[in-house]
């Protein structure tokens, strides 16, 4: 099976504008469908509450017409049209959809920020994990938020294996991100985030990117507010696909992929050799 998972950046945008943002955007898009991907997540969607709008609908089938999706917005107490999820997964698989709640902090939990998908044999799940911020003021929050995201997939792994995807907001190591030496206390890069993702690996995931690729240095964001950061490319890895170790050598191939000229985030692709 194939899974790609990509935080969009506004999936409205993506649909209806027409801003050439807009259409390195839907160029994406059109390279992802091309990889005919059994599972997509998404990430900040930033839909209204009530969901994809019928203009919104009507492009997403043009884009996807052989897959159903499932969607998960902000909604109050937390501000609308932000954070966000999606999962498009093709017509001949029917999973139960799973919207969990984790006990987050302040409004996390009604932010939209995870969907499960649940296929009998194994769990598939994304996250989008809130940012820290520019002066590190969810930093606090950030920290309560791994503890109880980790806590929920070991609960996930203890029924079944689990794929988890999505944009974790941490630069796990060194490695990953042109300018470590300059980034030691900015938001994705402090040494709580990165511990905190360290206890999910060793909680029994395994990061596949890193799997497949020891020594890789890829990313998968740019800095869209930095002219050049993709020129040069100055970027941070992210994003990724996390597995249950029992099942890590079922893995074939885990890639970002190329995003062309667009900044921000890269989708990123995981096969698994696994049967439904």
């Amino acid at each position: 099976m194939i899974f790609i998972s990509w935080n969009i950046d506004s999936l409205n945008a993506a649909l209806t504008s027409d801003s050439s943002r807009a259409q390195e955007t839907r160029e994406v898009l059109k390279s992802i469908k091309e990889k005919k991907p059994d599972v997509i997540a998404i990430q900040e969607t930033k839909l209204r509450p009530t969901g994809p709008t019928p203009k919104q609908i009507e492009k997403l089938t043009e884009f996807f017409p052989d897959y159903k999706y499932v969607w998960r917005s902000s909604e109050e107490p937390a501000k609308k049209s932000y954070s966000g999820t999606m999962f498009l997964y093709k017509n001949e698989y029917d999973p139960e959809v799973l919207y969990p709640k984790i006990d987050a902090p302040e409004t996390m939990d009604d932010e939209g920020r995870i969907i499960t998908l649940d296929f009998g044999k194994f769990f598939v799940t994304q996250v989008y994990t809130p940012n820290a911020g520019s002066k590190l003021a969810r930093l606090e929050a950030r920290e309560i938020w791994d503890k109880k995201y980790c806590e929920y997939l070991k609960q996930l792994d203890s029924q079944k294996p689990v794929i988890a995807s999505g944009d974790y907001n941490v630069a796990h190591g060194m490695v990953d991100l042109k300018h470590p030496e300059k980034n030691q206390n900015s938001a994705g890069f402090t040494p709580t985030e990165r511990r905190d993702f360290e206890n999910l690996i060793d909680a029994g995931f395994t990061d596949t990117y890193r799997f497949k690729h020891p020594d890789g240095r890829d990313y998968s964001w740019w800095d869209q507010r930095i002219r050049t950061s993709k020129l040069y490319n100055l970027g941070w890895r992210i994003d990724y696909f996390l597995v249950s170790n029992r099942i890590k050598d079922l893995i074939q191939k885990a890639e970002i992929l190329d995003s062309g000229s667009r900044k921000d985030h890269a989708p990123i692709l995981l096969e698994l050799d696994l049967t439904v």
